[in-house]
């Protein structure tokens, strides 16, 4: 008795699945689904739960009339619409004779569409939709930056919106695509990367002010103050577009869509060995790289700079800044006199004067008498005295 029941709710859950209702699809949702039969008017396609979509078989043509696909490929296709209980779905939007009246739907219902970048327009791009028809897409509606080079995009194929469609023209638009990929990866991003880690990453675009590094879908600055060690003039000295990094996350802020990042912080720091490389007593050959009221700045390195106090630079005369006898991009020799590793500072004197100072010490402990002297030699010299002034005596008498 208990299995007649069961057979019967198993039959009726079965008839109300094999009736029931399809979810309702909205226009221009998209679908991967396989081919089940291939008619000579029709793909029929496999849309799971929602039932079966119907394709025009001249859409799985080539330019010949030879079909390019088999059943069980799977395609991609767009819902066009429902018409006596059948799904309608296209692959190709904008070909045919009635490829204007299926734009229009197109932009009536949202649907996209594919289509390849021509040749640059003033203002845009020049876009070839599926089917041949000619299509408008400014810059500022492609998603890219202005410094971005546009030569690479010619050529390449894209998913639009049509966002006008009247009898003359047809503009397009990727912001939202482009937007909506990049909160996908921003998204996937979020829930991996952390300050601190170390990302490969593609230069996108150079500014006074840094570069911007694609890491992934998602762009981050990299400043200028964190290109090297030593001082950036250019940025464009160390690097271009398209260039790949090894860059490091200095700061998120995934509210504010800001990514903060390091490119010399992946590199050794030259201050770790700057005992060993700059020991106080060596000689070493830099470049003026600042002058200040109290000093000049001398570059040993990139990223290591050490100080000439004023007082070090006139020797016995006095000077009233460091200009008066250096100059900026100069080349000096220097004597470190002192490493001071807690501040990252160098003491430096300039070589000239260090042995100037080294000679005249030298010179003053030469001819410096002893504190004391050997009792012998006083009284040699003492009767050497002695017997000049006798000898002067009798000459006077």
């Amino acid at each position: 008795m208990e299995t007649v029941m069961e057979n019967e709710e198993n039959f009726a859950e079965m008839f109300e699945q094999a009736y029931k209702e399809p979810t309702r699809m909205e226009p221009g949702q998209k679908v991967e689904a396989a081919i089940v039969k291939l008619t000579p008017e029709w793909a029929l396609i496999e849309v799971g739960g929602k039932g079966e979509g119907y394709i025009e078989i001249n859409e799985m043509k080539d330019a010949e009339g030879n079909l390019m696909v088999k059943e069980g490929d799977k395609v991609r296709a767009y819902f066009l619409h429902s018409e006596e209980g059948e799904m309608r779905f296209t692959t190709k939007i904008g070909t045919g004779p009635a490829a204007r009246a299926q734009l229009l739907d197109a932009f009536k219902s949202h649907l996209p569409v594919e289509g390849k970048v021509s040749k640059e327009l003033k203002g845009g791009f020049e876009i070839i939709i599926s089917g041949g028809m000619r299509a408008f897409c400014p810059f500022s509606q492609m998603g890219i930056r202005r410094e971005e080079s546009k030569d690479a995009y010619l050529g390449t194929s894209m998913v639009f919106f049509i966002i006008e469609c009247d009898r003359r023209d047809i503009v397009l638009s990727r912001r939202e695509i482009v937007e909506k990929e990049r909160q996908e990866k921003t998204a996937a991003l979020k829930a991996t990367l952390k300050e601190g880690d170390k990302v490969r990453g593609v230069v996108t675009s150079i500014q006074k002010f840094g570069a911007f590094v694609d890491i992934g879908g998602v762009e981050g600055l990299l400043p200028v103050s964190e290109l090297a060690w030593g001082r950036t003039e250019k940025v464009s000295d160390l690097l271009s577009a398209g260039q790949p990094v090894e860059v490091l996350i200095k700061s998120l802020d995934w509210d504010n869509r800001r990514i903060s990042l390091s490119l010399k912080d992946t590199l050794p720091n030259p201050w770790d060995t700057a005992e060993q490389n700059w020991p106080s007593g060596s000689y070493h050959t830099g470049t003026v790289s600042r002058l200040a009221p109290f000093g000049a700045f001398v570059t040993l390195a990139p990223g290591v700079d050490g100080l000439i106090h004023v007082s070090r630079l006139g020797g016995e005369k006095r000077i009233n800044h460091p200009e008066d006898v250096l100059k900026a991009g100069q080349t000096i020799e220097v004597r470190v006199e002192a490493v001071d590793m807690n501040n990252k500072r160098i003491s430096l004197v300039p070589a000239e004067l260090s042995r100037a100072e080294d000679e005249t010490a030298a010179t003053m402990q030469k001819y410096q008498q002893p504190e004391t002297a050997d009792d012998s030699s006083l009284g040699s010299m003492g009767e050497q005295l002695k017997r000049q002034m006798e000898q002067r005596n009798k000459i006077d008498k």
